[in-house]
């Protein structure tokens, strides 16, 4: 069974192309795009390993879903983008929370 990695980011499309590129990954993408999102997947998804937020979102928004996600799964890892890689620097950052901390878990057994 593949982990699950949830992704959060200010504009649907753009979570879903991250997950077209790193579709070789053995990773389930979930994602979504506001608070709403957020508690859905959360709430019927109980295998998501981790959260990973783009830099889109103002900063109270992201601010609001690390409180949801805190509050609801405390269980989850969440990782923030930095603003200054631009959005291009998206999906490099996902690779390396995914290689980081869900791959060479899984290879350590």
């Amino acid at each position: 069974m593949k982990p699950v990695v949830l992704l959060i980011g200010r504009l649907p499309n753009v979570i879903g192309d991250v997950a077209l590129q790193l579709d070789h990954l053995p990773i389930q993408w979930l994602g979504a795009h506001d608070q709403a999102e957020v508690r859905h997947q959360l709430d019927t998804e109980p295998r998501i390993t981790c959260a990973i937020m783009g830099a889109g979102l103002d900063d109270v928004v992201r601010g609001e879903m690390i409180g949801i996600i805190a509050s609801r799964r405390p269980d989850i890892c969440i990782h923030l983008k930095d603003r200054a890689s631009g959005p291009e620097g998206l999906v490099p950052f996902v690779l390396r929370v995914v290689q980081h901390e869900i791959l060479e878990r899984l290879e350590r057994g």
